[in-house]
């Protein structure tokens, strides 16, 4: 298994252009300094009123697949 650690912040403003469809993918860089991409669809359980922000640990499996994500 492969994990990425992701500090994250997403305004209710950009949320809901995720959550719309106009944007589908979450681009940031990891704490390890790799660039990454990922479906904003799996920090959907996260969003609260004021947005998305915190740490988060994203485990991929060996094919690069999502398998889980926790907040730190």
């Amino acid at each position: 298994m492969q994990q990425i650690i992701v500090d994250i912040s997403i305004s209710p403003d950009e949320w809901i252009k995720l959550y719309q469809g106009v944007a589908t993918d979450v681009h940031t860089t990891a704490r390890d300094g790799r660039s990454v991409r990922f479906p904003a669809r799996i920090l959907s359980r996260f969003y609260l009123r004021d947005g998305i922000r915190g740490s988060f640990r994203i485990v991929f499996d060996e094919a690069g697949k999502f398998s889980s994500i926790e907040r730190l």
